[in-house]
This record gives C-alpha cells, structure tokens and sequence, in this order.
C-alpha cells in the first residue's frame, strides 16, 4: 500500500510558497496526503525529478519532457501565461547579433528558459549554468556579456543597470499564439491513478484557496523570498499565480504540448516515452 506522506519538492519562489501554503499546512483538505515539502531552486528539482527522487515535484517542462517514464502532468500548480517569459539581460551597448556566438548565463540546461533560448537562435547556445539569482550580477560585473534571466528577474534587472533586449516570452506567444509555459507539478507514475487525481485536486484547492485569501501566507511567502521587496513578490505572484494554476484547461494543454513538440523537432527533447499526463 502506498504511504499517504510523500515528498513535495517546490521552490522557495513566492509563486509557489504562495499557491501551496494551504497545502502545506493543511489549510484544505489533503484527502489524507501528508506532504514534506523539499525546497529547491528549479534546476535542483529537476535534476531530482531526472533521478525520480521525489513523489511529486515542481519542475520545468523541458525536465519533464525527459522523465515523461517516471513522472506524469498534473493539470494544477502550474505556471503560464502571457508577458511572463525568460528574459536576455546584458549591459547596454552589447551587441545582440553577437549573442549566438558569446557564452550566455542560463538557470540551468533543463529550464524552459533555456529550451526557449535554443529555439530562438535555431541551436543550443554557448552558456554556463548558474543559479539564477547569481546571473544578473554576472552579467552587471562583465563576467558574462549577456543573461538569461526567470523568476523575479523581471522586475529586478534594471536595478543592475542591466538592458533587457528580448523578451523570449513575447518571442514564444508571437510566433505560437499560444501562452509560454513555464513549470509545472507532475506526480511520479508508481502513485497510481487515484493518488494522482487526489493531489491534483489538493493543489487545485491550494491555489484557490491563497488566491481567496492572499494575505495568509504573506509571512511564509516572504522568509522564503530572498529578501525581496514585498511589492516585487506582490508583482511576481500576480503574473505567475493566475488561472492556469488552477488548471491548464485545453488552451494550457496545447501550450505544454506545443512546447515539447518543438523541442522533440530540433533534438533537444527525447521522443516520448508516455503519455503527458498522470494517471
């Protein structure tokens, strides 16, 4: 019989200590699951999830188009939308013909930040990965001539001085019509069906809940933040928190699927193995 505790990998982002708190702290009912919550930056989770170390996990899409054998898509938790992509920082005065030809600073290899980034150039680029709160000031101090920027980046960069010269996001809604996905919570196969179904509907309810009730986990939100300034993690909740979290519904769906297919077509994915959700 499967235990009722897993493990929950998530990251400390205020996107998800803010949709999860309820989940967490048994604000809604968890039909019984128990969940230990294992706090990572995304490209740790993903390298987690690559092994098939966590029952369920927040992880980038790209990440989970590789281990689609282990894990499946549940369809709450996830981040999408519109105007909220990677971004490519630099100092002002780079020269963005040279991008293609220049290390770049990337969250990690399997983030869609990264996959968004081969696409836009037609290739995997030159780049090193970092954690991504260390790129901009990489990229402020010259170590590296240009960043690829998530998360509250978005909000921040300019405080580095730093030019944001391409958007990937609007890139992506542009050339697919569709939002750009980002992360999303899959549950590990060996849960079963049922199991699956029922956390999906804790997550769902969590999101709901802190969307009904935001201020509740405004203190839990902000020790996990990295000191950020309570109106950046207001802004980053509110573009990365909204009705894709809730469910990614058949437009949301389309978006992942499209995501996949194209990284599928250019080599930088695997063919699938499974299908894309759980259950």
């Amino acid at each position: 019989m499967i235990s009722r505790a897993i493990r929950f990998g998530l990251s400390p982002c205020p996107n998800d200590t803010f949709a999860f708190y309820a989940a967490l702290h048994g604000l809604v009912d968890t039909h019984g699951w128990k969940l230990a919550p294992h706090m990572a930056d995304v490209e740790e989770l993903n390298r987690l999830a690559l092994a098939g170390e966590l029952e369920m996990t927040k992880l980038s899409f790209p990440a989970l188009g590789r281990c689609l054998d282990r894990y499946g898509l549940l369809s709450a938790g996830a981040a999408l939308g519109r105007g909220c992509g990677p971004l490519i920082v630099c100092r002002p005065g780079f020269d963005l013909e040279r991008l293609g030809s220049v290390t770049v600073a990337v969250p990690g290899f399997n983030t869609t930040a990264f996959l968004l980034l081969s696409l836009y150039l037609g290739r995997a680029p030159q780049a090193r990965a970092l954690v991504f709160d260390q790129i901009m000031p990489a990229v402020a101090t010259g170590e590296f001539e240009a960043g690829l920027i998530i998360h509250e980046g978005r909000f921040t960069y300019g405080n580095y001085g730093l030019a944001a010269p391409v958007d990937l996001g609007a890139w992506w809604e542009q050339d697919s019509g569709l939002p750009i996905p980002l992360g999303c919570i899959a549950a590990r196969r060996d849960l079963g069906a049922d199991a699956a179904s029922e956390l999906q509907g804790v997550l769902a309810a969590s999101v709901a809940h802190a969307q009904a009730q935001p201020g509740v986990s405004q203190q839990f939100v902000l020790a996990h933040a990295q000191e950020m300034q309570p109106q950046v993690v207001a802004e980053h909740i509110g573009l990365y928190v909204n009705e894709f979290s809730r469910d990614l519904g058949q437009e949301g769906l389309a978006a992942v699927e499209e995501l996949l297919a194209r990284g599928r077509e250019v080599g930088l994915l695997p063919e699938a193995s499974h299908g894309l959700l759980a259950g």
